[in-house]
């Protein structure tokens, strides 16, 4: 959430910057602006009469005293009458607030001064790509086709248990997920990153803290009777942990990791883009997500950018970096990187990371602050987080790229993890 002081000294680098999300935001900045500003009248009218209470209740004790006893009375009257017209300025200064607040909760993050202007995935900025592009047999079969004919997944079970984007991973196609999780999370390891086993239904509070609500509330699966929801990402509860915390500068940046299934309602979603794993509704993911000083997270982003690069090349995938244009950000992202790997059965580009840098937007919704012995106050703190890795699709791309007539060869890498060379 961008903060009002923010917006109100920056009015038209804020309405051209979301303007590069395809964000119109004229109306609403005024709106917030003339919020702000009846805000303050209400709340200096309310000073205003606490002083003259303050007064007044000082008179009356002295009125007394001299034994003014009607000039006292008359005080004490006044003095109720201004306690009803401060009730009803504070009654008024809360709904205006309220007000306030929901206006800002539908303003996305100002993009990077780097991020072009563009409507969708067309527009987005190749950054570099690498790994080498397999050949495959003229007889080669895309994953879905694989998954059946080696017995590792089976789509039309876990339609039957739950429905379709539900898959069920069976045999050596079960020891591959676990693999991957158990790689991805030992790569983070590595890296610096304090793996966290985190809920998988998080409260209200937690979604607005990290951007999913009000702005995702479509895609999230919830749990009514309890107002929960199950969590699309792990950077929800783990970003989640330092929500109402100040950190010590000292303490940053602070490097979290974390697997959880991912649960999305994907509503909408049709067609040849949702086909076999491609596009699921539960699937399993490793998180990273950084807190940092607000002067080091850009080399931050790219350090993270980095480690997932690393992931991808110890597969031995071909992948490509994209920056993302403003048409295709995320709500709550400043400058996103998106992972592309070729499923080459498929002959397509397929995502599986975002990185991504929020800069002070979820702090401020989290109220994540950092403060160091120079500071007299704390401030608020950068997060970051990407996906390292989404494994549907990396699993897409693995059993399509290295598929031959003897089976699916498992990438070196992953052997120790997987006690076996080859599904066949």
């Amino acid at each position: 959430m961008l903060t009002v002081k923010f917006i109100e000294e920056n009015i038209d680098y804020v309405i051209e910057r979301l303007a590069v999300k395809r964000f119109k935001g004229e109306e609403i900045i005024d709106n917030i602006i003339d919020l702000d500003k009846k805000r303050r009248q209400i709340q200096n009218q309310n000073d205003n009469i606490q002083a003259s209470l303050n007064t007044i209740a000082k008179e009356v004790g002295l009125l007394f005293k001299a034994g003014k006893t009607a000039e006292a009375d008359a005080a004490k009257l006044k003095t109720a009458q201004l306690k009803d017209e401060s009730k009803q300025l504070t009654t008024e200064q809360e709904e205006t607030e309220q007000k306030l607040k929901a206006l800002l909760l539908q303003v996305p993050n100002i993009p990077h001064i780097s991020v072009p202007s563009g409507n969708g995935a067309d527009d987005n900025l190749l950054v570099r790509s690498g790994g080498k592009m397999p050949t495959l047999a003229s007889d080669a079969v895309p994953h879905w086709d694989l998954a059946k004919k080696y017995d590792i997944i089976d789509f039309e079970l876990g339609n039957k248990l739950t429905g379709a984007g539900f898959p069920v991973y069976i045999g050596k196609g079960s020891k591959l997920q676990r693999a991957l999780i158990n790689f991805f999370l030992d790569e983070g390891e590595k890296s610096g990153y304090k793996e966290y086993m985190v809920p998988l239904m998080v409260n209200e509070d937690s979604g607005y803290g990290t951007g999913q609500l009000p702005d995702k509330e479509g895609q999230m699966y919830h749990a009514t009777l309890d107002n929960l929801y199950l969590i699309p990402t792990a950077e929800v509860p783990v970003t989640n942990i330092w929500r109402d915390v100040i950190v010590n500068a000292s303490e940053l940046p602070i490097k979290a990791t974390a697997y959880t299934p991912c649960f999305r309602r994907e509503a909408g979603s049709y067609g040849k883009d949702v086909r076999g794993l491609n596009r699921l509704h539960q699937f399993d993911k490793v998180e990273v997500v950084q807190i940092q000083h607000p002067t080091k997270s850009y080399e931050t982003l790219e350090e993270m950018v980095n480690h997932v690069e690393n992931l991808v090349k110890k597969l031995e995938l071909p992948y490509r970096i994209v920056k993302l244009c403003g048409g295709d950000m995320g709500f709550t992202s400043a400058l996103t990187y998106d992972f592309e790997v070729y499923a080459a059965a498929q002959q397509r580009w397929l995502e599986v990371s975002s990185v991504s840098n929020f800069e002070s937007f979820q702090a401020n919704r989290l109220k994540l602050r950092y403060k160091d012995d120079a500071d007299k106050k704390p401030n608020l703190a950068h997060t970051l987080n990407g996906s390292a890795l989404a494994l549907p699709r990396i699993v897409a791309a693995l059993l399509e790229n290295n598929q031959t007539p003897n089976g699916i060869i498992i990438p070196e890498i992953l052997r120790p993890y997987t006690r076996f060379d080859v599904i066949d």
